[in-house]
Formats: C-alpha cells, structure tokens, sequence
C-alpha cells in the first residue's frame, strides 16, 4: 500500500521518494553531495514504510524527519539551509497579494503598488491552481500539483509583491503545455528498424497489387 502524505491545505497526494531526495539535495546546495543525498532519502523513505507504523502522513512531519535526519548524521549546516528555505518560502507566501483587476494603464500599476494590505481572499493560494487545473482541464492532482509548484517557485523568485491574475493564468497555462510536450518527448520512438522493414514490405505489396489483374476488379495502374 503506497503511503499517503496529507499536504498543508488537508489534501492528500501519493508519497513521491524524489520529493525527499530533492530536498535533501536542495539543503546540501552541493552537487557533490548528491550521493549523501540518495543514501539519506533512502533512508527515510524506508523508515516510513518499514517502521513508522502508519499509512498516512503530513507533509510537516516528513519536513521535521529530514531534519531531524541531517542533523543525527552531522549535516547541521544543511539541516540550517533547509528549515531557512522553507521559513522563507512560507513568509514570501504571505505577503505575495494577488490582484484580480487587470493592469492597462500606468496609473493602473502606480495605484496597485501603493495599496499594501491583503485581505485573506487575496493571498497567494497555490491550492486554488490545483483546484482549477483539476476542475477545468481533468489533470491528475500530480500533475496539476507540479504545475503549481512550477508557477509558484517562478513568482516566489522574481520577488513580487503583487501578481495579476491574468499573469497567474498564463504561467499556468505556458507550465501545462510544457510538461505535457516533456511527456510527448518521453514517449518511447517507433522502432526506426522495423520502419523500414515495413515500409519495404508495404511497397512490395503495392506492387503486386498494381498488377495487371484478371480478376472481376482489376486493379488499375
């Protein structure tokens, strides 16, 4: 039975190992220390499975074993950087205000950068694009989720205080095409090989069916 990991909006999503090993290489911040990185995230993963002695669990408390894991095995720095990159994430998502009106004039921007307090239904909610991409274009709740964590950490980044919607949308949408062009780009290729066999065995037919027929229905050149 896959472990059920119940996210901070209450939602629940299928435990991905690469998660984990992803944050341990983001708090080692070294590409030499990927190996670490795998060694560790196996480690949790199978303590999870083998011993937790449960198959849910919340999204805080797989953050607190990384945690606690890096610092059991010396890894205090990285421990540091992890829980500092997560406070930050957490902070910049209070204070990012999403902006409903559209901006087409200049005054327009002036005036939206003036007005500094957010109410609680414009704060970013990367919840809310999970939502619609299930809701209005039938993706899975891994995908949308990717493409939410992919919108969010451009805006995060580029530092914004206030983000339009329309602008939320179009990273959205740019996001989803892009993963789904990724996913046409794995697809396994026809075998080039067997192709070509085909393609012979094809034109050989089309051959001898342009034959001059004696048959009911010829066949005509």
């Amino acid at each position: 039975m896959q472990l059920k990991v119940i996210k901070a909006d209450g939602t629940e999503e299928g435990y991905l190992h690469t998660k984990v090993l992803a944050a341990f290489v983001n708090a080692f911040a070294q590409p030499a220390d990927t190996s670490v990185a795998r060694e560790l995230a196996e480690a949790v993963t199978f303590y999870l499975y083998g011993k937790y002695g449960s198959n849910k669990i919340t999204s805080n408390a797989i953050l607190s074993i990384i945690q606690a894991v890096l610092s059991s095995t010396g890894h205090d720095v990285a421990a540091v950087n992890l829980a500092e990159y997560h406070y930050k994430r957490d902070l910049l998502r209070t204070r990012l205000k999403v902006i409903k009106s559209d901006i087409k004039k200049f005054s327009d921007a002036v005036r939206l950068r003036r007005s500094t307090a957010i109410q609680p239904e414009d704060c970013w909610n990367k919840s809310k694009i999970i939502n619609d991409l299930i809701t209005e274009y039938n993706l899975d709740r891994t995908t949308a989720r990717t493409v939410a964590s992919m919108v969010e950490e451009k805006i995060l980044a580029a530092g914004f205080r206030c983000v339009p919607a329309d602008f939320i949308r179009f990273l959205v949408l740019f996001q989803t095409q892009a993963i789904f062009s990724a996913q046409q780009q794995l697809q396994p290729r026809p075998n080039i090989r067997q192709t070509a066999v085909s393609s012979v065995n094809n034109a050989a037919m089309d051959g001898r069916l342009r034959q001059p027929q004696n048959g009911l229905c010829p066949v005509e050149v």
